[in-house]
């Protein structure tokens, strides 16, 4: 089966059509696409243009490779050593979205005492939202400054300029879940 690209296909459309809870219908308006061109998919005896691949991706929010190849396991388990890492100075940051997600981030960061890191602005209308899990944590977002513990969320434009501290004696755990704006196109575009 993983080397039938149009089986792949139709699999991994009525799968990840399914796990979203939306009928042909539903999922078929979200793509600009009529409902039996969708059930031909599924079906796979569609010979689809990849114009239509492109409106399903997208209504699916997955990329072309997730749709034509292998259909993957209703479930994996990603060990913390298989997940994207990165250090600055004394913070540690871990990607925990293996999978992309259009328009979406979430990330652990750890800092020990005193560790400080400077947050890189996103689009335009951006919006990031910050918790403490342990430890306590000081936000500095758009010139105000936010004294998070553990359970305090603050949302703030992660468009603008802003940084992390830990304040305190211990290290602390915290979770970022960034919500991205779509970029515009350039005037005259």
């Amino acid at each position: 089966m993983a080397d039938d690209p149009a089986q792949n296909l139709a699999l991994n459309i009525k799968q990840l059509r399914e796990a979203r809870g939306a009928t042909q219908h539903q999922i078929a308006r979200a793509a600009d696409l009529p409902r039996p061109t969708w059930a031909n998919l599924e079906s796979g005896a569609a010979n689809p243009t990849l114009s239509v691949l492109m409106k399903v991706a997208g209504a699916l929010q997955v990329t072309l490779e997730e749709l034509v190849g292998p259909p993957r396991a209703v479930a994996r388990l990603y060990r913390a050593q298989e997940l994207p890492l990165r250090r600055k100075g004394k913070v540690t940051v871990r990607r925990l979205l293996p999978d992309p997600i259009a328009g979406m981030e979430l990330e652990r960061m750890e800092l020990t005492p005193g560790a400080s890191m400077v947050g890189v602005p996103h689009t335009p209308g951006t919006r990031e939202y910050l918790t403490c899990e342990s430890g306590s944590l000081e936000l500095t977002a758009s010139g105000e400054r936010f004294a998070l513990e553990p359970g305090d969320v603050v949302v703030f434009r992660g468009d603008q300029p802003h940084a992390y501290r830990n304040l305190g004696r211990q290290t602390a755990v915290a979770y970022s879940v960034v919500t991205l704006a779509r970029a515009l196109p350039a005037p005259g575009a």
